[in-house]
């Protein structure tokens, strides 16, 4: 049985990973400078935040004047995953102290994720030192990446025009077009329901309410709505 336990396979386990978060960090760091955000500020958005997404939806709410409490409320929303996926790997290492559960958990990214679920469902052996070695070299190379687009992100003007913009957007696309390739049959129009259900909601309570106001609520009424339709 293949095991996963030291911190040095951990960083080599991870370096496949990284690709992804250099394009998606490169682009956040130029979109940052772009909307008016500091070197200081990136930084700290990416050692604090450390979301690609978050931090992407932080740079467009900041431009466009939203209040500081919607704008720490959609983090927590767009975040609030993170908390599932920590449960998921949360038996692997249910012996270890509480700090270290928690700093295991903290540094847990939809990528790093995907990387420690592999092992962890085929029941291979893992240890806190190996997540850490994972976690942690994401950790830093994002944040690496974002401050590298940030420095050059300077000479770009408008990276609107290379698209640069639509990074985040675009990894979710595929996030989502992924999604229909595995799952089963039966859950295909549940999830288009879902889709067409939060479009027309947005359209609807955008007319009485904040645009942001719209997305949140949309978004939690769908999650709640899909959580019954599928059980």
């Amino acid at each position: 049985m293949t095991e996963h336990v030291t911190f040095k396979q951990g960083v080599k386990e991870c370096i496949p990973t990284l690709l992804g978060y250099a394009g998606v960090g490169l682009s956040f760091g130029i979109v940052a400078v772009a909307s008016g955000f500091s070197l200081l500020e990136i930084i700290l958005l990416c050692l604090l935040i450390y979301a690609g997404a978050a931090q992407f939806i932080i740079c467009s709410l900041v431009i466009a004047g939203t209040p500081i409490s919607a704008i720490v409320l959609t983090t927590f929303i767009v975040n609030s995953r993170m908390f599932l996926l920590s449960m998921t790997l949360a038996p692997s290492y249910k012996n270890y102290g509480l700090w270290n559960r928690i700093g295991l958990s903290t540094l847990v990214t939809d990528e790093t994720f995907g990387v420690a679920i592999t092992p962890h469902l085929k029941g291979e052996k893992i240890n806190d030192c190996w997540l850490h070695g994972l976690n942690i070299t994401a950790y830093l190379f994002w944040t690496l990446a974002s401050v590298v687009g940030a420095v050059f992100g300077k000479y770009i003007q408008n990276p609107d025009v290379f698209g640069l913009d639509f990074a985040i957007v675009g990894m979710f696309i595929f996030l989502a077009v992924s999604q229909f390739e595995t799952v089963q049959r039966s859950y295909i129009s549940i999830y288009l329901i879902l889709i067409v259900s939060v479009l027309v909601m947005m359209l609807l309570f955008s007319l009485i309410m904040p645009t942001y106001v719209a997305i949140i609520l949309s978004s939690v009424i769908a999650a709640c709505l899909g959580v019954v339709m599928t059980r």
